[in-house]
C-alpha cells in the first residue's frame, strides 16, 4: 500500500488504521533483502507479528529498555488518573466537616471525577492521533499540576468540585489511549503482559491513593493531598520530557530519527496533516455496535464497578460509622486491594500471554482471540466470591476483624484478571483501532463507576448487606459471565470471520 493510497481514506478512524497497517499486510516473502537483514539484525528473527517497517523510528524496532521505560511512564500517568480520583477517599470525614456537607455528598467529589475521566478521552484521542501522544501527555501534566493547586486552595464545595473536574479532564489521556501506546510498540506475543502493566497500574491507583493519603490527612492536613498530587505531576513532567518518546508512527513517508536536543525534545509538530472533523470526536462510541468490544466493555465495567469502585467508596463511608476509624485506619484497609490486584495480574497478564503461546504451539497457528477469554471466568468467580465475603462480613461483625478485607483482596484479584483479559481481547480484535477501543472501554467503565456511588448506600440500606451481595452476584452473571460465554462461541462470526 503506497502512501498516496492512504491519503484516499475517508472513514473517521482511517487515520488510526494507518498505524502499522502496512507491516501487518506484508509477508516475510514480500520483504526486500535489505528489510530482512535490518529486521534480523534488530530482532534476531523474522517471526514477528506485526511486521515492523525498515526504520528506527518505528516503535516496534525500539530496544526493549526504551519500550519499557516509555511504557512505565505512560502506565504511571494512567495510574495517576484513578490515583487522583480516589486520593481524597480516606479524608471524607475531614472534608465533610471542613466544607459543611454530608459524607455522601463528599463522595460526589469522587463521582464527578470518575464521570469526567470517562468523557474527556473522546476529546483527547483525535488530538493525540494528529499531534502525537507525547505533546498531549505533556499538556496533560502541566494543566493537572495547576488544577491540583487550585483544589488545595478551594474553600467551598462548588469550587473544589470545579477544580476536581478540571484535573480529571486533563489527567485522563493516558488512562484511555495507553492501549494504543502498547499496541504501537509491543509485538502481539508481548501485548497482554504490556497491557497488564498498564491496566494493573490503572487498577491499583484506586486503593494506593487512600492508603497513602490516610496518613497525610491525619498527620498534616487533607489539603496537602492536593499539593502532593501537584508535586507528583511536576516530577512526571520532568521525566516524561526527557525520557518519553513518541509512539505515533505513520507509514506515509520517510521518517528520520530525531537528533539533537532541540529536535528531539522541543520540536512539536503535526504528524497527520488530515483536517479534524467533529465525527472523529465521537467515533469511538460506534463500538457500541461491535459486540467484540461492547460485550467486553460492559462485562469489565460491571466487574470494575463492584470489585473496585463499590469496595473503595463504601469503606470510607461505612467504617468510620461502624468501627469509628480515623483517616489512617481507613487508609490501611486498602492494602488488601493492592495485594489482590498484584496477584490477579499474574493470571491476567503473564499467564495470558503464556496461555496464547501454548495454544499457538499446539495447533500450529495463531489462535482466535476468543481463546484468551477462558481465563476471564476465573476473574468473574473470584470477584463474586470476594464481594460476598466483603459485604456479608461487614454486615455481620460487631468488632472489627480482617475478614471483610480478605474478601476485598479476592474481589480485587478477580477484577484485575477480568481487566487485563477483556481489554487485551478487544484490542486483539481491532488492533488497528486500539486508541478508539481504549477510549470506548474507558467511557463505559467510568460512566458505570460514576453512577454507582449514587445508589450503593441506598441499596445496602434497603436490601441489607446479604441482599446487596445477591444483587451484585446476579448482575455480574447476567451482564458479564453469560455474554462472555456467548462471545467465546460466536465472536469470530460477530466480527464477520469464518
Amino acid at each position: 500500500m503506497a502512501s498516496h493510497d492512504l491519503e484516499k481514506s475517508t472513514t473517521p478512524d482511517d487515520y488510526v488504521k494507518q498505524v502499522h497497517t502496512l507491516p501487518e499486510s506484508v509477508a516475510v516473502a514480500d520483504l526486500s533483502p535489505e528489510h530482512r537483514d535490518y529486521l534480523l539484525q534488530r530482532h534476531g528473527t523474522l517471526d514477528l507479528d506485526p511486521m515492523p517497517d525498515m526504520s528506527d523510528a518505528d516503535p516496534y524496532n525500539w530496544s526493549t529498555s526504551k519500550k519499557c521505560i516509555n511504557l512505565a511512564l505512560v502506565a504511571f500517568h494512567a495510574m495517576m488518573s484513578t490515583f487522583t480520583a480516589s486520593s481524597i477517599q480516606s479524608a471524607f470525614v475531614n472534608i465533610s466537616l471542613d466544607l459543611g456537607i454530608s459524607l455522601q455528598k463528599t463522595s460526589y467529589l469522587v463521582s464527578l471525577f470518575i464521570a469526567v475521566l470517562g468523557g474527556a478521552p473522546l476529546f483527547w484521542r483525535p488530538l493525540a492521533n494528529r499531534y502525537g501522544r507525547r505533546p498531549i501527555f505533556i499538556i496533560s501534566l502541566i494543566c493537572s499540576l495547576v488544577g491540583n493547586i487550585g483544589c488545595a486552595n478551594s474553600y467551598s464545595y462548588a469550587t473544589m468540585g470545579l477544580c476536581r473536574a478540571i484535573v480529571a479532564f486533563f489527567i485522563s489521556p493516558a488512562a484511555a489511549i495507553g492501549s494504543a501506546v502498547v499496541a504501537e510498540s509491543f509485538f502481539k506475543k508481548d501485548r497482554a503482559r504490556a497491557l497488564g502493566v498498564w491496566t494493573l497500574l490503572v487498577t491499583i491507583g484506586v486503593p494506593i491513593a487512600p492508603f497513602i493519603f490516610g496518613f497525610v490527612a491525619l498527620r498534616v492536613n487533607y489539603r496537602w493531598i492536593y499539593y502532593i498530587l501537584a508535586i507528583t505531576n511536576g516530577v512526571q513532567l520532568i521525566f516524561y520530557f526527557f525520557f518519553g518518546h513518541e509512539t505515533r508512527y505513520l507509514h506515509s513517508g520517510v521518517h528520520n530519527v530525531a537528533s539533537g536536543f532541540r529536535q528531539k525534545y522541543l520540536s512539536f509538530r503535526r504528524l497527520d496533516p488530515k483536517p479534524l472533523t467533529w465525527l472523529e470526536f465521537v467515533s469511538p462510541l460506534s463500538f457500541a455496535a461491535r459486540p467484540c468490544v461492547m460485550i467486553p466493555a460492559a462485562a469489565y465495567a460491571m466487574v470494575f464497578g463492584f470489585g473496585s469502585v463499590l469496595i473503595t467508596i463504601e469503606i470510607p463511608q461505612l467504617y468510620p460509622v461502624l468501627f469509628h476509624f480515623n483517616t489512617q485506619e481507613i487508609g490501611l484497609q486498602y492494602i488488601s486491594l493492592i495485594i489482590g490486584s498484584i496477584i490477579g495480574e499474574q493470571i491476567g497478564g503473564i499467564s495470558s500471554d503464556r496461555w496464547m503461546t501454548w495454544r499457538t504451539k499446539k495447533i500450529g497457528r495463531r489462535p482466535e482471540p476468543e481463546f484468551r477469554l477462558w481465563l476471564s471466568y476465573s476473574g468473574f468467580l473470584l470477584t463474586i466470591c470476594g464481594l460476598v465475603v466483603f459485604l456479608v462480613q461487614t454486615g455481620n461483625i460487631k468488632t472489627y476483624n480482617v475478614t471483610p478485607m480478605i474478601g476485598a483482596a479476592i474481589g480485587a484479584a478477580g477484577n484485575q484478571i477480568v481487566t487485563t483479559v477483556l481489554i487485551t481481547y478487544a484490542v486483539d480484535c481491532y488492533r488497528e483501532e486500539a486508541s478508539s477501543v481504549g477510549v470506548f472501554i474507558t467511557f463505559v467503565r467510568q460512566i458505570w463507576g460514576f453512577i454507582g456511588p449514587f445508589w450503593f448506600p441506598q441499596a445496602i440500606a434497603a436490601l441489607g448487606f446479604g441482599g446487596m451481595a445477591g444483587l451484585l452476584t446476579g448482575l455480574i452473571v447476567a451482564v458479564s459471565t453469560l455474554p462472555t460465554m456467548l462471545l467465546q462461541l460466536r465472536g469470530h462470526k460477530m466480527r464477520g470471520e469464518r
